[in-house]
């Protein structure tokens, strides 16, 4: 068992006694954790997007997935089945372990970090959030990469209430920005 999922298997007394949870079956949780970087003008080029596919599946420890445009828009210069992005979806196991390594060792490498912010939640549990590089993660090599990118990352909890998914993100460590951010 991993070191996150001992740990919330550790807070949820806690956790049901903060919400004010009677029934255990109710008890938030983690469902799944997606990773998800946009490709832009990188997607013209496939040697780049297969490069930034191999980073985000070595940060992930899973396979990711290029996602083609569903249609075209020519706003965008977007053509249908041209690469549009990568994503990956994390659950179980490989959830947990992303976790532990983005808490306790990618955020704090960050330059001047401050915390993630307080104003990611959608009004339904789930939370999301940017990082601007990949370069925090340690098994991201420098010489390796073809050009830097951020990613979007989303943390999808069983619960509909932001105060319990923030209640259980603060539990397992996340680094909640200090103040109104």
């Amino acid at each position: 068992m991993s070191r996150m999922k001992q740990k919330y298997n550790d807070i949820v007394p806690a956790l049901r006694d903060e919400c004010g949870i009677k029934n255990p079956m109710q008890t938030p949780k983690l469902e799944k954790i997606v990773i998800s970087v946009g490709a832009g003008q990188e997607g013209k080029d496939s040697k780049l997007i297969a490069n930034m596919a191999d980073t985000i599946s070595l940060i992930a420890g899973q396979k990711a997935v290029i996602v083609a445009a569903k249609k075209s828009v020519a706003g965008f210069k977007a053509r249908e089945g041209a690469p549009s992005g990568i994503k990956v979806t994390l659950r179980g196991e490989n959830m947990y372990n992303f976790l532990d390594k983005l808490i306790s060792i990618a955020l704090p490498r960050v330059k001047d970090f401050r915390g993630v912010p307080r104003k990611g939640f959608d009004g339904r549990g789930n939370y999301s959030f940017g990082l601007d590089e990949q370069l925090m993660f340690p098994e991201v090599e420098y010489d390796n990469i073809m050009k830097t990118h951020g990613m979007n990352i989303t943390i999808v909890t069983s619960t509909e209430d932001d105060k319990e998914a923030y209640a259980l993100l603060e539990k397992l460590g996340m680094p909640f920005a200090k103040g109104r951010n």
